[in-house]
């Protein structure tokens, strides 16, 4: 059959831009296509495969959002590329500071100096000198309650993070900011690992060829800029890749500085409390770690009260935590801290200086190891000082006086035994009044006018007349001394001379037998000063310390032998039983003999017992001594002592403004006589080592004459024959001078 009469369709190419009349042939075309088994053109793709054309930005605000697209674009990819390079820099660093860090043991102890521990004459601490470092602790053995107190305090997170916290970070500026100051100023959201880092000063040690002096070295160590701060995290993540966390606690627990010279809780544990950081009870611990934040000002030593409600912050902070149930809470805040017996005393403040500052150097106040030092300190003498001299201004003296005293009590071989440098007793480091402080002596001098009269071979009963004396002296013109008194005693022993200190005979022995022979006797008995060259000399003219002239007087007590005062017996280094240095002081050559000696000390008891003196009379036994008051009372002395002890009182102005109404017979004695009732309890009592003159045949004290002086005679020494010929010199010297 033929098909020849069904209708074909037209053949119609496609048009190549079809228009709206276009669809219905495209729609066609399709349907065929797929019935020929094409496949559809992709998605998102248009005719010939390619993209169709977005359609452009609609009016302004599509420009603008396509502009806030590109600027965040920029920034997105700008921060992770700048994040990169911190991330990558911070890893550097914290590679290279691994690489730096050594073992943990050797981090433990840090100081640049070593310490000085002094015990007392019974052994017993009582002064710590430098950096004291009691040993190493571990955190993993220390007291938990040490432990605990010093994470809840300073590091709630420590155990958490990685070395720095942002939240703690956060926290700080937050509250920085709200306090007026800058985000990095005040608070520091520091973690333990940083604090540590900065204990470490990030690795530097210290070298005296590279900062001016250690504080410059601690300054630059705690700098607070932000590079210092970028430095320290890093410093601090490179700790804790390279050591565990107990290990960063141990080095923090051992290089932390608590107050009073102490590095370390172990240091600061036997320094407060007597016992190791490894025995403390909660209030103890919480006391300690209340250090952290300020060690100075919360230091128990410098006022407890304050150390304590530190402490009672730390324990709430404990026990918010759960470091310490409610009762233990409770019972600790009932029970506060308090300090050991050595701790609380502070005693020999003055006398532990005096100690460093005429010991070795190099053991002492430049030491970089431990020293171990063995005083002559007897704490019980030393609170018998103490509590006298308060005793006395408290009762005796002016409120609101500025007036200064000082106090130095020795045996009779020179061990000094107490030493007060001035009113304030609780302090190191200061202005000592009784070693450093340079004063015109008095009539405190004149003992060694009349020692050297009785090793001439003068009796305590010879006499000498006390009558108007003028003197020319090349240079100044007639100098006419005068008694106290203003008046004349006419002729009196060398005893009562002295007993009522007139200053006439004393001048007048003192020109007659040589100036330049009393300069000597009293050189050799130890007073180093300069003395005057002068008639005054013998009134007190020159200076001294008093620590001298006590030291002296000891001389005379202990039988005419000099001594050199001295608080140092032996000093060891820690650890070491062999002794590297002995006592520095003694006994040592004798001045004048024991019989003139003995005959000085009868007359020096007849001071205390009935002349210028009596008011330091002690009550159950002998005692002899010398007043001493300067020109305008610029300076009162009293010295003296007993068969057992040599003590010396000094009070005067700082700046030499005349005392009101004082004497050395008044207030000094009495300090002196307060002290040694105090020093005596419980001694036996013993008599004073003297010699009563005989009355009979006193011979008339040599009275000088404007002639030339014969030629200076020298001490009187045990042979026999220089004896005599000194008895010879002393007849001619009686014949010139118009004798008995």
């Amino acid at each position: 059959m033929s098909d020849s009469g069904r209708r074909k369709p037209r053949l119609v190419a496609d048009r190549r831009f079809p228009g709206k009349s276009g669809a219905t042939a495209s729609k066609t075309a399709s349907k065929t296509s797929s019935k020929a088994g094409a496949k559809p053109p992709a998605k998102g793709r248009g005719r010939g495969g390619r993209p169709p054309r977005k359609p452009g930005p609609r009016g302004p605000l599509g420009y603008l959002a396509m502009l806030v697209r590109w600027v965040f674009g920029v920034i997105w990819k700008s921060v992770v590329r700048v994040t990169a390079v911190i991330v990558l820099l911070i890893a550097a660093g914290v590679a290279y500071y691994w690489s730096t860090l050594p073992p943990v043991q050797e981090l433990l102890d840090g100081r640049a100096r070593g310490s000085v521990t002094m015990l007392d004459n019974t052994g017993e601490v009582f002064a710590w000198r430098g950096e004291q470092f009691g040993g190493a602790i571990d955190a993993e053995t220390v007291s938990p309650h040490l432990r605990n107190a010093v994470v809840a305090t300073e590091d709630r997170r420590f155990y958490s993070h990685f070395g720095i916290s942002p939240r703690g970070v956060a926290s700080a500026i937050k509250i920085n900011l709200s306090e007026g100051r800058g985000p990095l100023s005040g608070h520091g959201g520091s973690t333990i690992t940083q604090q540590t880092a900065k204990l470490l000063c990030l690795g530097t040690p210290y070298n005296e060829k590279d900062w001016e002096s250690e504080r410059a070295y601690e300054s630059e160590c705690r700098e607070g800029s932000l590079w210092r701060k970028i430095k320290e995290a890093t410093y601090a993540i490179a700790m804790e890749v390279k050591y565990s966390k107990n290990e960063i606690l141990t080095v923090y627990l051992n290089r932390a500085f608590l107050g009073e010279g102490s590095r370390g809780f172990e240091a600061a544990s036997q320094r407060y409390f007597g016992k190791s950081a490894n025995e403390v009870e909660p209030a103890e611990a919480a006391m300690l770690a209340g250090l952290l934040v300020a060690p100075s000002r919360y230091a128990p030593t410098n006022n407890l009260e304050r150390s304590q409600r530190r402490a009672a912050t730390v324990i709430r902070l404990m026990e918010e935590q759960g470091y310490l149930t409610k009762a233990e809470a409770d019972d600790a805040q009932a029970n506060p801290a308090v300090l050991s017996d050595a701790a609380e005393a502070e005693a020999g403040g003055y006398f532990a200086d005096w100690v460093m500052a005429s010991g070795p150097e190099f053991f002492t106040r430049n030491t970089t190891e431990d020293v171990i030092i063995r005083t002559t300190l007897d704490q019980r003498i030393q609170s018998a000082a103490e509590d006298a001299m308060n005793y006395i201004f408290d009762n005796k003296v002016r409120d609101g006086s500025k007036a200064q005293a000082a106090i130095v009590v020795m045996s009779a071989d020179g061990a000094v035994r107490g030493m007060v440098g001035g009113r304030k007793t609780r302090v190191s480091g200061v202005f000592n009044r009784a070693t450093q402080a340079q004063r015109q002596t008095g009539s405190s001098f004149k003992p060694f006018v009349y020692a050297t009269a009785m090793e001439m071979g003068y009796s305590p009963l010879d006499k000498v007349r006390d009558e108007p004396f003028c003197m020319d002296i090349p240079g100044s013109g007639e100098w006419c001394p005068k008694n106290y008194t203003n008046d004349f005693k006419g002729t009196v022993t060398l005893t009562d001379a002295l007993k009522h200190s007139l200053n006439i005979p004393a001048v007048k022995i003192s020109e007659a037998l040589g100036r330049d022979l009393v300069q000597k006797v009293a050189r050799d008995f130890g007073i180093d000063s300069a003395l005057a060259d002068s008639p005054a000399m013998a009134l007190g003219a020159s200076e001294s310390t008093l620590i001298e002239m006590v030291g002296a007087y000891a001389g005379i007590l202990n039988g005419g032998s000099a001594v050199t005062p001295y608080g140092l017996v032996e000093l060891k280094l820690l650890g070491e039983d062999v002794p590297m240095m002995d006592a520095t002081g003694g006994i040592g050559e004798r001045v004048i003999q024991e019989d003139a000696a003995r005959s000085l000390v009868y007359m020096m008891e007849k001071v205390v017992s009935e002349g210028s003196g009596r008011r330091a009379a002690l009550p159950d036994r002998q005692a002899a001594g010398k007043t001493g008051t300067t020109q305008a009372a610029r300076d009162a002395w009293f010295i003296g002592f007993t068969a057992d002890y040599v003590a010396g009182v000094w009070m005067g102005y700082d700046d030499n403004t005349p005392l009101t109404g004082v004497t050395g017979g008044g207030l000094p004695a009495e300090i002196w006589r307060e002290t040694m009732v105090r020093v005596h309890e419980g001694v036996p009592v013993r008599d004073l080592p003297m010699n009563v003159p005989q009355a009979p045949e006193p011979q008339q004290a040599p009275q000088p004459q404007p002639q030339p002086q014969p030629e200076r005679q020298q001490p009187r020494r045990d042979n026999p024959v220089e004896n005599l010929a000194e008895t010879v010199l002393q007849q001619v010297l009686r014949d010139l001078f118009g004798g008995n």
